[in-house]
């Protein structure tokens, strides 16, 4: 067996997390699986992602800037799919990053739109169909 079994995030503000990934998740193929008092999993195939509040957390904002993770890069369809979530994406807390180099930014032959939420998660999106 390959690739990711989960991804869990740890988030401050559950209600607006749940809303901002709730929408991207959606958008590309994923669907909620679980909700409860302190988090949210959405699920794709074999794979989920979790956010959640957990106790202890320390600070407000994620900075991918730091050791730890940096961003995560979903398969988003064709470049017209790609291009229709990014014109979207401000309306649902999520703004454009690299808006000068779209859609670009990863060189040439990448064509991707990268995104930060309210917390400073990054999430790519590629084109992974013509």
């Amino acid at each position: 067996m390959r690739g990711f079994h989960h991804v869990e995030l740890w988030v401050a503000d559950l209600d607006r997390a749940r809303s901002e990934w709730s929408w991207l998740l959606d958008r590309l193929g994923f669907t909620l699986d679980a909700a409860w008092e302190d988090g949210s999993s959405w699920r794709a195939d074999d794979s989920y992602l979790t956010v959640c509040v957990p106790p202890g957390l320390r600070g407000e904002r994620h900075d991918r800037r730091l050791p730890g993770l940096n961003h995560l890069a979903f398969h988003g369809g064709s470049r017209s799919d790609v291009d229709r979530l990014m014109a979207e994406a401000p309306e649902h807390g999520w703004n454009a990053l690299y808006d000068d180099r779209y859609p670009h930014a990863g060189g040439p032959d990448h064509y991707a739109g990268w995104l930060e939420n309210s917390e400073g998660f990054k999430a790519e999106v590629v084109a992974t169909e013509t």
